[in-house]
């Protein structure tokens, strides 16, 4: 199967199911794609994490499945040093996706306008609003 998007690199914020469903798509068809999750990772690692059926290494079935083909780092985004380490993988970005919730991009620091001035081309989907 040809991998289209191989030389892409995404930065994955995305939580919940289609967020993590369409990055895994992205890594799928050759993105590489980078789940960027909190110090305390992202909270749908520890569902069925404790279920021996539906589990793998402390982490559930729901979290593996969506996040298969992706590396992965802990940042915290809501301290300087975080959002320095943020930026300059944006630096080396192509994509940057999310979906938290209205106006926590930019309280962030992490919005369109405030990224493109460490990568003029770099492109943000963000939910909401529609991407």
């Amino acid at each position: 199967m040809s991998q289209p998007l191989v030389g892409t690199r995404i930065l994955d914020l995305t939580h919940m199911l289609s967020g993590p469903y369409g990055s895994m798509i992205l890594a799928d068809l050759g993105a590489e794609t980078i789940k960027v999750e909190p110090l305390q990772g992202e909270g749908t690692r520890k569902l069925l994490a404790t279920d021996p059926n539906n589990s793998l290494n402390g982490m559930g079935a729901y979290f593996i499945t969506l996040n298969r083909n992706k590396k992965s780092v802990s940042i915290d985004l809501k301290t300087e040093q975080g959002l320095e380490v943020f930026k300059a993988l944006v630096a080396e970005a192509d994509i940057v996706l999310s979906n938290f919730g209205a106006g926590v991009p930019e309280r962030l620091g992490i919005d369109y306008e405030s990224l493109a001035k460490v990568n003029s081309r770099i492109i943000t989907c963000e939910s909401p609003p529609v991407c």
